[in-house]
């Protein structure tokens, strides 16, 4: 099995089982080993009362991107500490794109860095996500190659 292709089916499983994502309108549009890409079009129930996106939301989708890029190894991980900051309003009808990417993996931790943009280009938010690897994975390797085979 190649990264790619165990990135895509832990992200297959993990997708499957995500309510929270699914619930704020996020959608999957990439995974890769270390990386995810997930974008969100903002609609009136994600504004706040300035009429602009909630930073709950954006948060919400910069870190379900951090989860599948950390997660992409088959190996189960959680954050250990995420912060983000906002540099400008995320607005009504915009789709939002948040890009992560591994920094760093050692061990069992991770640094991972989330770009959130707007369709205009115009950067709206950066995250960082620090990740562990816990015990379990999302799919019996073992048992999917024999069944690919």
């Amino acid at each position: 099995m190649t990264p790619e292709e165990r990135a895509s089916k832990c992200a297959a499983v993990m997708w499957s089982r995500d309510e929270a994502s699914k619930s704020i309108g996020a959608e999957l549009a990439h995974v890769g080993p270390g990386t995810a890409t997930m974008t969100l079009t903002i609609a009136p129930r994600h504004l706040n009362g300035h009429r602009i996106c909630h930073g709950g939301f954006i948060f919400g989708l910069a870190d379900s991107a951090f989860a599948f890029a950390c997660n992409s190894y088959n190996k189960n991980a959680v954050a250990m500490h995420n912060s983000i900051s906002f540099v400008s309003p995320g607005r009504l009808g915009e789709t939002l794109t948040a890009r992560a990417r591994e920094v760093n993996l050692s061990g069992r931790s991770g640094i991972y860095d989330v770009s959130i943009s707007a369709c205009d280009g115009r950067e709206i938010a950066f995250f960082r996500g620090m990740s562990r690897i816990v015990s379990g994975s999302h799919f019996d390797e073992e048992s999917y190659a024999s069944t690919d085979a």
